[in-house]
């Protein structure tokens, strides 16, 4: 039976999770046994789960390596419009920044109302939602093309 220290009325400090004293030594034995035989299994467990880890993020940089080598190869095959979209992102983040203000300042403004009324809280975000929405897909895509890293070779991409 669990002895709990009763110093402490309004939580558990302390259980004694061991066969009380009078019990015999052969069950004590056969206690530690199965707490070792978990303590194995568990450490089992945590070994495949390092593996499917591992294996996992061989995939991940696999992908990630390929995906570098396809910007780059693009980058080599038309640094013109690799620059041209560096620039547009750039400028374009801008207007994102301003547009940023314009969001915060109505939601600031507009606080209130907006917790007051689902109407005005569904027009600010059909205003702001789609336009800014397709902004952002637009600048990860020109910035993904305009700062895409120079060609890899094959045999690095292998590394």
């Amino acid at each position: 039976m669990p002895v709990i220290n009763s110093q402490s009325p309004h939580w558990i400090t302390q259980i004694d999770v061991f066969a009380e004293t009078t019990s015999s030594t052969p069950h004590r034995q056969s206690t530690l046994s199965e707490v070792t035989h978990c303590l194995w299994s568990m450490r089992a467990a945590q070994e495949r789960q390092n593996e499917l880890l591992e294996e996992l993020i061989v995939q991940i940089s696999q992908m990630h390596r390929q995906r570098m080598h396809e910007l780059a190869s693009w980058k080599q095959a038309n640094p013109d419009l690799s620059y041209f979209c560096k620039l547009a992102a750039e400028k374009l983040g801008k207007v994102q920044t301003d547009m940023l203000s314009t969001i915060t300042n109505e939601v600031e403004d507009g606080y209130e109302t907006f917790m007051d009324s689902e109407y005005a809280l569904g027009e600010f975000v059909d205003r702001f939602g789609p336009r800014f929405a397709h902004l952002n897909g637009l600048l990860q895509v020109l910035a993904q093309l305009g700062n895409a890293p120079d060609f890899v070779t094959p045999q690095q991409v292998a590394k």
